[in-house]
């Protein structure tokens, strides 16, 4: 009995110790995919790592990661227009089978899927805020995006008319929608102006915008899009997606 006894401690005492030095393990491992990732995608700021399931380290010596969990506050991505970028809000990816190289100097996913946010202000640098012509003697400019409730994103119009010495902002309720990588804002119906007869293909040039956003990290894409309380709420998803090398 003393002998079993003495066996089972020897069991615990083992068992803490790997459960310590898994735990250490990953915790090394989450620090160092952190550090690569902000290197390869020119991050401003280290990304937060989270490596799931347990034991860590008998997935290591299976050379691939059931689960990681990766977030990037913010995340300056390209638009396909020059130099210009979009800041994308707090983007989180969940990566599934996440294989690496005996160096790990090289991380690919087998999918990846997750959600981030375009605030209405970095959406609006899109939206044509001149002054342009919709009719004889009228002007009209987009000065506001917010949430239009139900999905939908109000745009607030600014239409003048410097002859009466009008001015006036009109809301329109416009659907968006993600196609080939852009994110699209179109009006569900046109402005009305009192009598004035607003042509619908020029107000539509003001109403009616897109914006690309491109390189995503690892080569995620966009997928969804629904217009929210503080900006558009977008989900990503791709396949053997690059986390490094």
């Amino acid at each position: 009995m003393r002998a079993l006894r003495i066996f089972l401690i020897v069991v615990v005492i083992i068992g803490g110790l790997f459960v310590i030095a898994d735990r250490v393990a990953v915790h090394f491992a989450e620090g160092e995919a952190a550090d690569k990732l902000r290197t390869t995608e020119n991050l401003a700021a280290t990304p937060d790592v989270s490596i799931k399931g347990f034991p860590f380290l008998t997935q290591v010596a299976g050379g691939s990661l059931d689960d990681v969990e990766v977030g990037i506050k913010d995340y300056e991505a390209a638009t396909g227009n020059g130099a210009e970028k979009i800041r994308i809000d707090d983007l989180q990816a969940h990566m599934k089978g996440v294989e690496f190289s005996g160096d790990y100097s090289s991380a690919t996913a087998a999918t990846a899927t997750g959600t981030a946010t375009v605030s209405y202000d970095e959406l609006l640098k899109t939206a044509k805020s001149e002054p342009t012509p919709v009719a004889p003697g009228v002007t009209a400019r987009v000065v506001g995006l917010s949430d239009g409730g139900n999905g939908k994103i109000k745009v607030a119009v600014e239409v003048k008319v410097p002859a009466l010495k009008l001015q006036k902002t009109l809301s329109v309720l416009s659907s968006v929608t993600v196609q080939d990588n852009k994110v699209k804002v179109h009006a569900d119906n046109m402005p009305s102006l009192g009598g004035i007869d607003l042509a619908e293909n020029r107000v539509r040039e003001i109403t009616d915008f897109q914006q690309a956003i491109d390189q995503l990290p690892g080569g995620i894409q966009l997928d969804k899009v629904q217009a929210a309380q503080d900006g558009v709420d977008i989900t990503v998803k791709g396949s053997h997606v690059k986390l490094a090398g």
